[in-house]
């Protein structure tokens, strides 16, 4: 056998891996897809829907190749927001870009009263690998459930509205145009996410961020040691305090954090030295507990090195948890099954595989959905090359096809159903009603 290289790391043991996968697909085989109780809109109706989608798919599918091969980060996508913006307007609907106070937000509305439902576009990328979360998808298939949407609201009543919501990816753009009010009007908010299955509700983390600065003492580190305080040791010993507390958290939990600065010469006692922390929690009482602890952690490393310490709390806005809303999700997985799709009910797939999202802090705020498309091999992580790949792929197109037809149907479903609607809202308040998001931490 040869010798390992001292220079490279070693390959982590995917065994782990192997066998989650073995036993979600059997947990896949066996499950029972989400039913629901509710007639949603006439047949007539949705055979005019499914009609409609089946007319723009490619141009939706069109729409998301574009975006794919014109990746935009966050808060600077304007070629995308303008290639929506566009589309509408060959359709005869009237666009709003810049609303909130972002430039890249949308915003395009289909009828003037009645019941409000809302379509959320996201066409952020990420910096380096391009569409590797999905957001191309999210955004034809939101554009395509608009559309086709649009094209029986009179029908139905109601209004229906197209938002395009920038920077999901860390910058908080939901969040920003819910404190300008763009949400103030809506009953409902529905989305879809690019993932390794068909889920019809899957988990996603609360998170905050926080920046560590300690502050010191310099001093010569050979000659005059004794009179430094060193921030770095102040820093060193908060990541261990962290470290340690991972094995007291809730299983749900996650805590990962890097060094940003750690001096600038081994002969000077570091006068500053600062960490940057994630938070994530499945709940908000449990993420405002987490960063209590944390915060408890950096002022004993502070104190026991004769440091200062300065904790800057989200430099963007914090993300809520998603609040599940099961009436609403299960017209999403029956209007799944018009394109042979079976959407997984919670617990299926393991819960621990998941990120945050901004759409949390509107699901806090009304009631929400956000389930997930199948679009990669469930060995593929989102936020890799492999997943951008798949979502520029044929199971993408697919995806976008599919996806537009499943949040098309629900948008007309909602509008059209009174007991649909009663049900979802009943479900929202049952589960505490609106949160004060802005202040929830402070």
């Amino acid at each position: 056998m040869p010798e390992p290289d001292p220079t490279r790391p070693s390959p982590p043991d995917d065994s782990y891996l192997r066998a989650l996968d073995a036993a979600v697909e059997r947990a896949v085989r066996e499950a029972e897809p989400l039913g629901s109780a509710h007639a949603g809109a006439p047949d007539d109706v949705r055979g005019a829907v499914l009609d409609a989608v089946r007319g723009h798919g490619d141009e939706l599918v069109a729409l998301s190749q574009d975006l794919h091969a014109h990746p935009e980060e966050g808060y600077a996508e304007h070629r995308s927001v303008q290639a929506v913006a566009r589309l509408l307007e060959r359709h005869g609907h009237s666009a709003r870009v810049g609303v909130g106070g972002l430039d890249t937000a949308l915003v395009a509305t289909r009828g003037a009263d009645g019941p409000h439902i809302g379509v959320l576009a996201e066409y952020d990328a990420l910096p380096g690998i391009g569409h590797a979360c999905g957001h191309n998808i999210i955004c034809a298939t939101a554009v395509g459930g608009f559309l086709a949407a649009a094209e029986v609201q009179e029908r139905v009543g109601g209004r229906l509205s197209l938002i395009g919501t920038p920077a999901e990816e860390g910058g908080g753009g939901k969040e920003v145009l819910a404190r300008a009010g763009v949400f103030d009007d809506l009953d409902a908010v529905i989305m879809l996410h690019p993932f390794t299955h068909d889920v019809a509700m899957h988990p996603f983390l609360g998170r905050r961020q926080v920046e560590m600065v300690f502050h010191g003492v310099a001093a010569h580190a050979a000659a005059q040691p004794f009179m430094g305080r060193n921030a770095l040791d102040a820093a060193v010993a908060a990541y261990q305090g962290v470290a340690a507390l991972r094995q007291h958290l809730p299983g749900s939990d996650r805590v990962h954090g890097i060094f940003t600065d750690g001096g600038a010469r081994p002969n000077v006692v570091p006068e500053r030295a600062a960490l940057l922390f994630y938070l994530r929690s499945a709940d908000p009482e449990t993420l405002r507990d987490l960063a209590e602890r944390v915060t408890g952690i950096a002022r004993g490393a502070a104190a026991m090195t004769g440091c200062g310490v300065e904790l800057h709390w989200d430099a963007l806005p914090p993300y809520l948890p998603i609040r599940f809303n099961h009436a609403l999700a299960g017209r999403w997985a029956v209007n799944q099954e018009p394109v042979g799709r079976r959407p997984l009910p919670p617990g299926v797939v393991p819960e621990f595989l998941t990120g945050s999202t901004d759409l949390g802090n509107l699901s806090f705020r009304l009631p929400a959905i956000h389930p997930m498309i199948a679009v990669s091999d469930p060995a593929v992580a989102l936020h890799t090359a492999g997943f951008a790949e798949a979502a520029g792929g044929p199971a993408g197109d697919r995806a976008v096809r599919d996806g537009a037809v499943g949040l098309a149907l629900t948008a007309v479903d909602y509008l059209a159903d009174p007991a649909l609607r009663d049900a979802v809202q009943a479900e929202f308040t049952a589960a505490g009603g609106p949160l004060d998001v802005p202040t929830f931490f402070d």
